[in-house]
């Protein structure tokens, strides 16, 4: 027998079906040869420092910097309370320890997610449990049953993915190690008033400055005013045109008095056609799509839609086996993946009214396994589904569609340059007009992109023609655009080196491939909530702005470094390079630990300012119900509604974060935890299903007879 151990129950699930086993137990699948049971992403967490040392349950300036020896893991703390132990996880714990130590294991399969957390959610487990029987890892880039069968005929040892686990922690100590640090010493030294710390990290600061500075930018920019000559023609034949004045390769003037003398003399002044070129272009499709460019589509197409929210929805498709796996920074596929591709092409076409024209190649610009990062491109899998969510589908489609465009036409489209001369004028330059006309939509059908097009006439060259009107017109530069997530995005995965979707020269690919970035596909999403949680950004429609908090933090905080997008870069490149073997995971660590030190000290001998104070606003003592445990009054307070006797114990609290209403789109009101303490109940409007869908319902919110907490239930009055 041997014990699979998966990084969520539903990935489980996918593994016991695809070995078509039935039997579930506490925890766990059993059969066929195989205990299958699962984690709940990170069951285990790293101590808090008052773990190491009690001196550091209090903050004080002289504690820090503080570094451990070594580091060490416990049970992950419970949400509602971090002094305890999360029940469920420590549970979850026991089950895959009594099933390891069974006499009948022999093997330890980890399943979870390859990439370097999916990597240490399965060592730190095994570790844990110490059970001294051999590991092997299972490598998936998908989740259908094909895919999980042929995985477990070709087991590697774990002790091969030991570099991707050393780049793991070397992430995780890392992170720990700057956070604590200089999060403490930077709320020590900066903050007046308490609540909240002021948050300082690796990757959130470069993140904020790349805000900032395009912030700056606008605001510094200064318009200046230029001015355009058009003028419209007529044929012969009486059909007409437009065409503007150009100079050498200038068609924008300083003076308005400058083309005022050259609309003077084009009254009803007789013109030639000088020249005329018509010339056919192919346009290829935008490549597959890796995560980045995912979420920047996504973000910039449809309202409402961050980063975070498209991660969260891919990865809900990854896990029903829809889509592979989506944390990638790759655009193209790994040339292996070739059959499987043809197959997915397949099932995909079918039923397309352009089905005709999709035809399977394999072409370097879809297959090229030496642009490929750990991941291939995200892209669909050979199941299609029956029932997705509103969101779900968007997401879906957006992959299934760009797959589709590779295997279709080239889309084509004639261009068409004319130049017109006035005949008897004496003018240095000419008035150009462009036109184009789509000959083949080609992968433009997929999603019935419609190019904008600007028909000119049928002329000839010599052909006389009239000047039927002209005018001159006022401009103003614009200043750059605020940053989007799409934008955003895009910097973040170069460090801000030239690059985008459609350039694959060897030069602008190396800052994908080398890992040379502000954070990975997996962290960029949570970076951007983060930096709005935190209150440092914010945004208005789609545009990103920095807050006052963020701009005073960017302006005032001495340790520069953290800003420094090169800084990140290589800190980001070297993570990579462990991962590939060409970096050590100590010197990495000491050049962290060093940097650290520094750090704080430099905090500690800056500046004596405040960037960030809070106001000890009292909060509404207003009674909202008796609490169900002890009677005494439930209040609101920063993070939840709770009991008032709290002090002495008691633990009632409704959180305002409370994840069961989050599935639903829903928070905690007054309103509805009045209703909870005085009739027991509350009728919700307006809840969300994972399909996307309205409905109203009764909530209860009951304790468990087993233990201290409590639990929603759900009830459902047609009346209501």
């Amino acid at each position: 027998m041997k014990v699979i151990i998966a990084e969520k129950p539903s990935v489980a699930k996918n593994i016991a079906d695809a070995l078509k086993i039935k039997s579930k137990k506490d925890g766990y699948f059993e059969g066929e040869g195989y205990f299958i049971t699962w984690a709940f992403g990170h069951l285990l967490q790293l101590y808090d420092a008052k773990d190491y040392d009690s001196k550091m349950t209090r903050w004080k300036m002289e504690n820090f910097p503080f570094i451990p020896d070594h580091f060490q893991y416990k049970v992950k703390s419970d949400p509602r309370n971090r002094d305890r132990q999360d029940g469920g996880a420590a549970k979850q714990l026991r089950t895959i320890k009594s099933l390891i130590k069974k006499r009948e294991v022999d093997g330890i399969i980890s399943a979870c997610d390859f990439d370097r957390e999916g990597q240490i959610i399965g060592d730190t487990i095994i570790e844990n449990i110490n059970a001294g029987k051999r590991v092997y890892r299972l490598l998936l880039n998908e989740w259908t049953p094909n895919a999980i069968l042929q995985g477990l005929a070709q087991l590697k040892s774990n002790e091969e993915l030991l570099p991707l686990r050393n780049a793991g922690v070397s992430r995780q100590w890392a992170d720990w190690v700057i956070g604590i640090n200089l999060t403490s010493a930077a709320t020590l030294k900066f903050q007046k008033g308490k609540g909240q710390a002021l948050n300082i990290g690796r990757v959130l600061l470069p993140t904020l400055k790349i805000i900032y500075d395009r912030d700056k930018e606008i605001e510094n920019f200064k318009p200046e005013t230029f001015f355009k000559l058009a003028a419209l023609f007529r044929t012969e034949d009486g059909k007409e045109y437009e065409g503007f004045y150009i100079e050498g390769k200038e068609d924008k003037f300083k003076t308005k008095e400058y083309l005022d003398n050259i609309s003077g003399q084009l009254n009803g002044a007789p013109a030639i056609v000088d020249d005329k070129t018509t010339e056919n272009k192919r346009e290829l499709p935008p490549y597959l799509f890796n995560l980045s460019n995912l979420q920047g589509y996504i973000t910039s197409k449809y309202k409402g839609w961050t980063s975070s929210k498209v991660l969260k929805t891919a990865q809900s498709l990854y896990e029903k086996k829809y889509i592979t796996y989506p944390r990638t920074a790759s655009n193209v596929l790994d040339d292996s993946l070739t059959g499987k591709a043809a197959k997915v092409l397949e099932v995909m076409k079918k039923g397309l009214p352009f089905e005709e024209e999709v035809r399977f190649r394999k072409s370097k610009r879809v297959f090229n396994s030496a642009k490929v990062d750990s991941h291939s491109a995200i892209m669909p899998t050979y199941l299609v589904p029956k029932s997705l969510s509103r969101d779900e589908a968007i997401v879906y489609e957006a992959v299934k569609n760009r797959f589709i465009m590779q295997f279709m036409p080239a889309a084509e489209h004639e261009e068409t340059k004319i130049i017109t001369k006035l005949r008897d004028a004496d003018l240095k330059g000419f008035f150009v007009s462009k036109g184009r006309v789509q000959l083949t939509e080609g992968w433009k059908k997929v999603e019935n992109i419609k190019s904008k097009e600007a028909l000119l006439p049928s002329v000839n060259v010599n052909d006389e023609v009239e000047t039927v009107k002209n005018k001159v017109s006022s401009h103003e530069t614009k200043p750059p655009k605020p940053h989007t997530e799409k934008t955003l995005l895009k910097v973040m995965e170069t460090c801000g080196r030239s690059y985008n979707e459609e350039d694959t020269t060897a030069e602008a690919m190396e800052a994908v491939l080398s890992g040379f970035s502000i954070g990975t596909p997996a962290t960029r999403a949570e970076t951007i909530k983060k930096l709005t949680d935190t209150g440092y950004i914010s945004a208005s429609g789609k545009n990103l702005q920095c807050t006052d908090l963020g701009r005073r933090l960017v302006e005032t905080f001495p340790v520069k470094e953290l800003f420094d997008l090169e800084f990140t870069g290589r800190l980001e490149k070297s993570l990579a390079d462990i991962e590939k073997q060409k970096f050590d995971k100590e010197r990495f660590l000491k050049l962290i630990y060093q940097f650290t030190k520094e750090a704080v000290q430099q905090i500690k001998t800056g500046e004596d300012v405040i960037i960030h104070e809070i106001a000890s606003s009292k909060r509404s003592t207003e009674v909202l119900g008796k609490c169900p445990v002890c009677g005494n009054g439930v209040i609101e307070g920063f993070k939840g509604f709770g009991c008032s006797n709290w002090k002495n114990g008691c633990k009632f609290v409704v959180w305002k974060n409370d994840k069961f209403l989050a599935t639903m789109k829903k928070k905690p009101t007054k309103t509805m935890v009045k209703q909870l303490l005085t009739k027991g109940s509350a009728n919700v409007k307006g809840l969300t299903s994972k399909k996307g869908n309205k409905f109203n319902a009764i909530l209860k919110y009951e304790k468990n007879p087993e233990n201290d907490y409590f639990s929603w239930k759900m009830e459902f009055d047609k009346k209501f």
